[in-house]
């Protein structure tokens, strides 16, 4: 048994015909597929499709025997998507058992010719002979290789357009980042500024909450088209291909494109209002929109009820793992992927099922109006009510805040053998000032908006500020007064020891504000 690769794993063999009546041939075949359990689709005087059945093997192929001239066409297809790229020999299998069973048939309908004749031919009259050019795999069936997924054509506009696109960025985005930096060195600039410009752009378009709050909505589309990697790039687009030769035929160029995008940027308003700090790059959101898409048209038994069924249980199958992967996966937006889903799935419905809106005739601008308004409230409502947290700024405010901490310290290694005016500037120094610049760094700090995490770590900051001080202030009264406060200051300062002990262990307690 021989194993199919490709894209789209398929085997086709092609059978001359010679004197053998056509009609004949479409007959044997018709009962052939009958006796083997398979589910007719179609049949018509041009050629049959039918689907094997489901099964933990399979989630089904599509077989069709087609007429051309004095050939027939018997071509295996695997509907769904496969993993690993092959059809682990079913195709090949499905071939054999239709040959097998041909003989079979041939033999045993051999008196009854005249009959079967007329009564195929009564019923293929009532058929629609173009059915093969809106099958479900009708555009994948014209891919005989790679190099035609970017080549638009008829039932295929948008998606290779948009294929073409998410590789040239990703290139784009790549040459960028190792000619930049090569660039900078031969100017000399110094490494540092050099590592903070490729920084910077390695987050080039990506998508962040707090970018695009404060008005970066560009990068809503932007982050669409930028990948991580040459295996991210191709992970999505395969997956992208796959949808784009299943739907955009189906629904049509502008639709496909339309909810590409506004499922895509659906997704990173649903990732923003989630995450509060990641940055995000993929088209997976927009291709989970197309997944939404065919989920919507896959319900409402948009294809063929056999051919349906096939593609419904491979459709779920793969989203299974998609979803599965991102609910285990730190690396994995899924906020985004759930985000894009729904919102493809509505505009979907919103977009095409316009007989479920219980009017007899929707004109398109009323449809793409609402598609609009939808989208459009949605867009407000999580812009518009999701926190800009200051993390970044209270990070800042932190370092100033561990380092006059450490100055701080030095005020308990003061010497005993220094004079009392030694110890006042001492103190001061090393003990008035920086808790007193810590007051003002937790005043500071109190102005951000702030996670739950940030929130504790400011308030406990605010209290050992607030302990510092004193402690200083009880100290700098101890030296002015000769030392008469002295078991008071050894009580302060435990008890400011156990606040900064009780403070890393709060804080050491609870998970990284910063998802990864």
């Amino acid at each position: 048994m021989s194993i199919s690769w490709g894209y789209s794993p398929k085997v086709e063999k092609f059978i001359p015909l010679a004197d053998f009546p056509s009609d004949k041939y479409l007959i044997i075949v018709k009962q052939a597929f009958e006796n083997l359990g398979w589910k007719l689709s179609h049949v018509s005087e041009s050629g049959i499709i039918a689907y094997t059945p489901l099964s933990f093997q399979s989630y089904s192929e599509e077989v069709t025997v087609r007429i051309h001239g004095n050939f027939a066409v018997v071509k295996s297809e695997c509907v769904g998507m496969q993993l690993l790229f092959n059809d682990y020999g079913k195709n090949e299998a499905n071939l054999e058992k239709l040959f097998h069973e041909f003989e079979y048939v041939q033999y045993h309908l051999s008196e009854q010719w005249e009959e079967q004749v007329r009564a195929f031919h009564e019923f293929a009259e009532q058929q629609d002979d173009h059915y093969f050019e809106k099958a479900p795999l009708a555009v994948k069936d014209k891919i005989k290789n790679i190099f035609y997924l970017f080549v638009p054509r008829k039932g295929y506009v948008a998606a290779p357009i948009l294929l073409l696109f998410n590789i040239c960025c990703f290139l784009a985005w790549i040459a960028l980042l190792v000619a930049a930096p090569m660039f900078l060195a031969a100017r000399q600039v110094p490494p540092e500024e050099i590592t903070n410009i490729f920084m910077k752009l390695s987050s080039l378009g990506s998508l962040n909450r707090k970018l695009v709050l404060e008005g970066d909505y560009w990068r809503l589309i932007s982050y669409q088209f930028l990948h991580g990697s040459f295996r991210h790039l191709f992970f999505n687009m395969y997956a992208f291909v796959y949808l784009g030769l299943m739907l955009e035929n189906k629904i049509g160029w502008k639709n496909f494109l339309l909810i590409y995008l506004l499922s895509g940027i659906c997704a990173g308003l649903t990732s923003i209002a989630y995450h509060e700090d990641i940055y995000t790059v993929g088209a997976s959101g927009a291709i989970m929109g197309l997944f939404g898409a065919m989920m919507a048209l896959l319900l409402n038994k948009f294809f063929e009820r056999n051919a349906n069924k096939a593609l419904l249980v491979s459709t779920v199958f793969v989203l299974g793992i998609m979803l599965m992967n991102g609910s285990i996966s730190e690396r994995v937006d899924n906020a985004c992927h759930l985000g894009g889903l729904i919102s493809g799935f509505v505009i979907t419905y919103l977009l095409v099922f316009d007989h479920r809106w219980e009017v007899k005739k929707v004109y398109p601008a009323i449809k793409y109006a609402v598609v609009i308004v939808v989208f459009g409230a949605f867009s407000y409502v999580v812009l518009a009510f999701t926190t800009v947290y200051q993390h970044e700024e209270f990070l800042k405010l932190k370092k100033q805040f561990d380092i006059n901490a450490f100055v701080f310290n030095r005020v308990l290694w003061m010497k005993a053998d220094y004079s009392r005016d030694q110890k006042i500037q001492y103190v001061n120094l090393f003990g008035i000032r920086p808790s007193k610049a810590n007051l003002e760094v937790v005043e500071k700090m109190g102005k951000l908006k702030l996670n739950d995490h940030f929130t504790l770590d400011r308030k406990l900051r605010t209290a050992i500020a607030k302990e510092t001080y004193e402690a200083a202030e009880l100290l700098m009264k101890d030296v002015k007064s000769g030392h008469q406060y002295k078991k008071a200051v050894s009580e302060k300062i435990t008890n400011l020891m156990k606040m900064q002990a009780k403070f890393r262990d709060s804080l050491g307690r609870i998970s990284s504000p910063l998802p990864q």
